[in-house]
């Protein structure tokens, strides 16, 4: 019994670190794939509108609502120790920061990831993918490298549009519903938001985008077993992007606060 315990966990171990090492190699040749071969153009803009315009509907719905969730949430939690002059401050903060990127890019993940996942497993299972390889065209160049080029460019976007509509949000429900004046919700964003803020969420929507395509790509790329594998090839990779952004959150929150400590420590 302990023998084919300790077995499976040797293998699944093995397993695990081979997976890793594909998965690496993968980036690394898509990555030489853009810069050394860029793909078509036709086939970059198909991957815009696949995961930037089709995702628009998703992330503007759940911007706005959670907007006007944490805005409630903040006007009634502040209003009873009188400050409730900075609702929008902290709904600007908190989406900038933390639920613009975080949010987008898990909703982006069940909206495009699945289905990025679903479409190259069933490339895979079906055999169009050694139909590729057999006319001598390159599966990374052609069927990743635009995913992954459309995904680091539209993760920003779509960040920053979610953020958008997140402050009109909660702007809506304090002034329409809790009376707030335009002003004392705008007023306080100018003087505590900064540069810092802004490029944090940027740099978090970057690095969540390569996550997605790049875990996403890898999943279906390597799918085997049928329409079965199909499935499980696109549970899997939904959940592992999951845990992969909000681990990867938390890392770059504490990298990028400590490198700006570090900054004002130098220059004060």
């Amino acid at each position: 019994m302990k023998i084919s315990l300790f077995k499976g966990l040797k293998n699944r171990t093995l397993y695990l670190f081979s997976s890793f090492g594909e998965f690496i190699s993968l980036i690394l040749e898509v990555t030489k794939s853009i810069f050394f071969q860029p793909p078509r153009w036709g086939l970059i803009r198909d991957q815009f509108y696949n995961i930037g315009v089709t995702s628009f509907s998703v992330v503007a719905i759940t911007g706005i609502s959670t907007g006007i969730i944490l805005a409630s949430q903040s006007f009634y939690q502040l209003s009873e120790k009188g400050l409730a002059a900075v609702t929008g401050l902290m709904v600007a903060k908190a989406m900038i920061t933390e639920l613009g990127p975080v949010l987008t890019a898990l909703m982006v993940t069940g909206r495009v990831g699945s289905a990025m996942t679903a479409e190259l497993g069933t490339m895979r299972v079906t055999e169009q993918v050694a139909a590729l390889e057999s006319m001598s065209v390159d599966p990374c160049h052609y069927l990743i490298a635009p995913r992954f080029i459309a995904g680091i460019i539209m993760m920003p976007l779509l960040t920053i549009f979610s953020i958008v509509l997140g402050i009109f949000g909660g702007y809506l429900i304090s002034t329409l519903f809790f009376g707030m004046a335009p002003t004392a919700y705008f007023d306080p964003m100018p003087d505590h938001i900064s540069v810092f803020d802004i490029s944090s969420g940027i740099i978090k929507s970057i690095i969540f985008g390569i996550l997605l395509v790049s875990v996403c790509c890898y999943k279906g790329i390597k799918t085997t077993g049928g329409a079965a594998g199909v499935g499980r090839s696109t549970t899997s990779s939904v959940v592992i992007t999951y845990i992969a952004i909000l681990i990867t959150d938390f890392l770059i929150t504490i990298a990028l606060n400590s490198i700006h400590q570090e900054i004002l420590t130098d220059w004060y």
